[in-house]
C-alpha cells in the first residue's frame, strides 16, 4: 500500500535535509532511493521532477521539489510540529526572508566559489549576493541575535540554512567561524537530525 507521504531521495544528496525536515515534523513516510543517471532519469520519476533530481515529496498526491520548498511546505503541512510561525506572527516575515536567503544568494554564492567564480568589484550589483563576504557576514550578524536564525525559535529556516552551513564546514568551502560552528553543533544535536543522519547513513553504499 503507498504512503500518504513519499520521499524520494539519495543518501548522498540534499535529500538528507528533506529527511530531516520529515523526522521534526513527525510525519510518517515512505523513503524511496533513486541513483544517479538511472532511476533519478527514468520516465516514473521525470513526471515528478522533470529535472531528474533528489529530493521531491509527494503528499496526498501533490509533488514539491526544491528542498527550500519542501521544508517550507512540510511546516505548514504539520503545523503542530511548530516549524513556521503562523501567518501573522511578526516571525512569519523574517521565516520566508531567511529560506528564501539561503535557497538564494547564500547557495549562489557557494556554487559560484565551488566553481572559482569570483565576482569583479564592478560588477557585484548584477548578482543577487554581492560578493561572498557579505554572504558569510549577514549570516554571522543574524546568528549573533540568538541560538537560531529566528532568535529563540527553532524552525525550518534552520533546516534548510543550518544543513547549508554544515556542509559547507565539512567541505572546507565555510569560514569556521566561532558563530558558524557552535550554531552548526547546537543543530546536529537534535534528537530529529540523530535519526534523519542514522537513517541515511545506513543507506550509504557498503565499501569493502
Amino acid at each position: 500500500m503507498t504512503s500518504d507521504l513519499i520521499l524520494y531521495t539519495n543518501p548522498m544528496s540534499r535529500g538528507r535535509i528533506a529527511r530531516w525536515m520529515l523526522e521534526e515534523a513527525g510525519a510518517v513516510y515512505e523513503t524511496r532511493v533513486l541513483d544517479y543517471g538511472t532511476t533519478m532519469k527514468a520516465p516514473d520519476y521525470l513526471k515528478i521532477n522533470p529535472m531528474g533530481k533528489v529530493p521531491a515529496i509527494v503528499h496526498k498526491g501533490v509533488a514539491v521539489t526544491e528542498t527550500a520548498a519542501i521544508c517550507a511546505y512540510l511546516a505548514d503541512a504539520f503545523p503542530e510540529a511548530g516549524l513556521a510561525p503562523l501567518i501573522g506572527d511578526p516571525l512569519r516575515g523574517a521565516w520566508y526572508r531567511w529560506l528564501f536567503y539561503a535557497a538564494g544568494p547564500y547557495e549562489a554564492s557557494f556554487g559560484d566559489k565551488a566553481m572559482g567564480v569570483e565576482v569583479p568589484a564592478d560588477k557585484r550589483a548584477m548578482v543577487g549576493y554581492g560578493c561572498f563576504a557579505d554572504v558569510m557576514n549577514t549570516v554571522e550578524a543574524a546568528l549573533a541575535q540568538g541560538p537560531y536564525i529566528l532568535g529563540d525559535r527553532f524552525s525550518a529556516a534552520d533546516v534548510y540554512l543550518g544543513s547549508q552551513i554544515g556542509f559547507g564546514l565539512q567541505f572546507g568551502m565555510t569560514e569556521p567561524r566561532p558563530a558558524f560552528a557552535a550554531y552548526w553543533q547546537r543543530l546536529i544535536e537534535r534528537p530529529a537530525h540523530i535519526r534523519a543522519t542514522a537513517l541515511d547513513d545506513a543507506l550509504m553504499p557498503k565499501t569493502a
